[in-house]
This record gives structure tokens, C-alpha cells and sequence, in this order.
């Protein structure tokens, strides 16, 4: 699980394609400083798992491998990165640590694409306050989104301004722009999308709802019948 807000932006180093899966080396020296083989990082927000050797790992090089099937390539915005491209990273959360998002699993519902980028207020000086962006979503995810709940953009935590059936907004504060790829998503880019999972659960137990059964009452034997003997 992950609280998608995010520890650092890293860097793809470079992907080797191994039939239709590939393995991807990123650059992340903060999240490398306790990784472990095995470990989960959210990469744009997909769970990941780190593939090194301990001695790999101890090389203190800052970077990792991970393997991406493809399922993960083909429902995620994964197979469209390429060496040099920028990439949120966060380690999987522990527990007592503070959630300052919300419960992220890493599993992406699916992709969509940045509409529009629309600037906010400025300072004084003339810096962003804020910036509006819009994101296009498919329908089939649209049900779960709700003003003011949560979504998940390429692993960062957001809160939704405007729920739309095909689309929705959420206004991002400087520390978002500059510390995530948000900041330079260009219009007509794909980003990974996962809604909250507490609705797709309520969903799920309202679907399979259904009045309880009543018990069944015992049977009763039957009695056998002697010659003669009126009944």
C-alpha cells in the first residue's frame, strides 16, 4: 500500500524489452537508500517490485530494476517511458507512519489523458498560486469519482474539484508542480489513473446484496402404514 504522495522524482536510466514484458533501471537515491530485493515501489503510480541483489543494492549506485509484465504495460502508461524520462517514486507505506494522502495500492483502474491546463492566482511576485488541470477519464471508471474525494495521477494523492461522466479537474498547489511530473505533463499526455478502492468495495457488496435465505425446517418421517388398520 502507498499514501501517493510522493518522495521524490526519479529518473528512467534505461528498459530492456524481454518479449512482451521489459525491465526497467530507474535512477532514485532516496528511495534506494533502505530498498531491499523484493521491495515495492509506486512508479507513476504501479506497484513495482525490485529485482537487484542485495550486493546490487549495496553498490550504493542509487538506482534499481524492476520487471514489467504485460498486462502492466498494456493497461498502464509504463510502455510509453523511455530513457531520460522523469517518473514519480514513493515507497511502499509503513505502518504508523502518517497517511497524509490516502490508502493508494498501486494498481492502476486505467489511463487518461491531460485536457487542459488552466493557471490559478499569482503572488506579488508573480509566482503560481495554483494551477486547474483537466483529465480525461472512460466511463467505466467515471462512477467512482465523487466531488472532493480522492484519485490517484500517476501516484500523486489528489483531491477532485469537478466530477464529470468523462472527465474531471483537480487544482494542484506549487509543491505538487514542482515536485512531481505534473508540473511538466504536457496537454494530450496519458496518465496512469486509480480511484479510490473503498468504492469499488462498496460497490461490490451492494451488487452482490441479497436478502438472506430463510432455514430450512426439518422433515418430518413418515409414518408406516399397517395392514388393516384404517388411516
Amino acid at each position: 500500500m502507498f499514501t501517493g504522495i510522493i518522495e521524490e522524482l526519479g529518473e528512467v536510466v534505461s528498459i530492456e524489452e524481454i518479449g512482451d514484458s521489459s525491465r526497467i533501471r530507474l535512477r532514485g537515491p532516496v528511495v534506494c537508500q533502505d530498498a531491499h530485493h523484493g521491495d515495492s515501489i509506486a512508479v507513476n503510480g504501479v506497484c513495482l517490485t525490485v529485482v537487484d541483489s542485495p550486493d546490487q543494492l549495496a553498490a550504493g549506485t542509487g538506482e534499481f530494476s524492476a520487471d514489467v509484465m504485460a498486462e502492466t504495460l498494456h493497461r498502464s502508461s509504463l510502455g510509453e517511458l523511455k530513457p531520460g524520462s522523469r517518473v514519480n517514486l514513493e515507497r511502499a507505506m509503513a505502518l504508523g507512519a502518517r497517511l497524509g494522502g490516502h490508502l493508494v495500492q498501486g494498481h492502476v483502474d486505467a489511463t487518461g489523458r491531460l485536457l487542459s491546463r488552466e493557471p490559478g492566482e499569482r503572488d506579488a511576485a508573480g509566482e503560481l498560486r495554483w494551477e486547474v488541470l483537466r483529465f480525461s477519464l472512460p466511463e467505466s471508471v467515471s462512477r467512482y469519482l465523487v466531488e472532493k474525494g480522492s484519485i490517484t495521477v500517476d501516484g500523486v494523492s489528489l483531491t477532485v474539484v469537478e466530477a464529470a461522466r468523462d472527465s474531471f479537474t483537480v487544482s494542484l498547489i506549487p509543491a505538487t508542480l514542482a515536485l512531481t511530473t505534473l508540473g511538466t505533463r504536457a496537454v494530450g499526455e496519458s496518465v496512469n489513473l486509480e480511484v479510490d478502492v473503498l468504492a469499488k468495495y462498496v460497490e461490490r457488496l451492494l451488487e452482490s446484496r441479497t436478502l438472506p435465505a430463510l432455514p430450512t425446517l426439518p422433515t418430518l418421517p413418515t409414518l408406516p402404514t399397517i395392514a388393516g388398520e384404517n388411516t
